[in-house]
């Protein structure tokens, strides 16, 4: 039977070879470079670059960010978590298309139509871009002091009009993937109050539970769960604080008895969770999506699990 790391590095899925290479394993820097370079040759990313229309769109150029988990703005999104950077000319070409639309007078980001920046579109983008290796373009500069000027007095940020909530994540991620030499004192003051905020919230406690923040999934796109918070705050420094360890005992009890995390959700995922009605009729026009089966064994999600384990300290698995 396969050690966990033999699973996460077999050829078959590149992406994941190449990024538990580079965050789990340590791997030589030229390892590291022959397994990037086999990215595009199979697998998701070779899937969503065939899909990609000439002139670097997804689905419809006429609107980069509908229809949702299908247009440009998504598969971008997943992309930019993959492993590919701007590198690949098709991703450069891509990647510029989407920042130059989606750039607004204000210094964010939002789809083309609309006037002022949405504080998730704004993280989403910039982090997308950042790991593109787009971290010292202007417009993702003016991005981060977006997110750091419109950040809630809490800490937190806006969500569907709702003040500084723990839904309004997208920010933090984007600060935690910005290369510390890159930082600003806004930013750093943004991402060191935003960092206080979910260890306040201990990442998940905000009024009633809601289930789908204890689900986890991938791809994440502009939805919250405990291990995406983990992420940014073990990225952050803010993992061993006694406030962040329920969280992580909750990622430690996912664990399978093989080592695997499995994923647990596709989004948008209301499974066993009270929405509107409103919410639910909408919810119902968009088509979930997966790059891997729901309740099986989750690359992904292991890297990512994996990967939050180790900065707290604890050894890769070996067996």
């Amino acid at each position: 039977m396969k050690t966990v790391m033999e699973w996460l590095t077999e050829p078959t899925e590149p992406s994941v070879r190449y990024l538990a290479m580079r965050d789990l394993a340590e791997s030589s820097p030229g390892d590291l470079r022959q397994a990037r370079e086999k990215i595009p040759s199979k697998g998701w990313v070779k899937t969503i670059h065939d899909q990609r229309l000439p002139g670097g769109y997804w689905f419809d150029r006429s609107s980069l960010w509908s229809p949702k988990f299908l247009s440009t703005n998504w598969m971008l999104l997943v992309l930019s978590d993959l492993g590919v950077t701007k590198g690949l000319p098709w991703v450069a070409e891509s990647a510029e298309l989407w920042r130059d639309a989606f750039a607004r007078p204000d210094g964010g980001f939002s789809p083309p139509g609309r006037e002022k920046s949405e504080f998730c579109i704004v993280g989403n983008t910039a982090r997308g871009l950042v790991k593109f290796g787009y971290e010292d373009d202007p417009r993702v500069k003016s991005a981060l002091l977006w997110l750091a000027r419109n950040q809630a007095p809490n800490g937190g940020w806006d969500c569907f009009g709702r003040n500084g909530v723990v839904d309004g994540w997208e920010g933090m991620s984007a600060f935690a993937e910005l290369p510390r030499q890159k930082w600003t004192r806004s930013v750093k003051k943004a991402a060191d109050r935003g960092l206080e905020f979910y260890l306040e919230h201990r990442l998940t406690r905000e009024g009633h539970r809601y289930d789908p923040w204890f689900r986890f999934h991938f791809p994440y796109h502009y939805f919250y769960d405990a291990l995406i918070g983990l992420e940014f705050v073990t990225a952050l420094g803010g993992g061993s604080d006694p406030r962040a360890a329920k969280a992580v005992s909750l990622l430690k009890k996912k664990r399978r008895s093989d080592g695997k995390w499995s994923l647990e959700a596709a989004q948008p995922d209301t499974m066993n969770t009270v929405v509107s009605k409103s919410l639910q009729e909408y919810i119902n026009k968009l088509r979930p999506f997966a790059l891997e089966a729901v309740g099986k064994p989750s690359k992904m999600i292991t890297f990512r699990a994996l990967r939050v384990l180790k900065r707290l300290g604890e050894p890769v698995p070996s067996e």
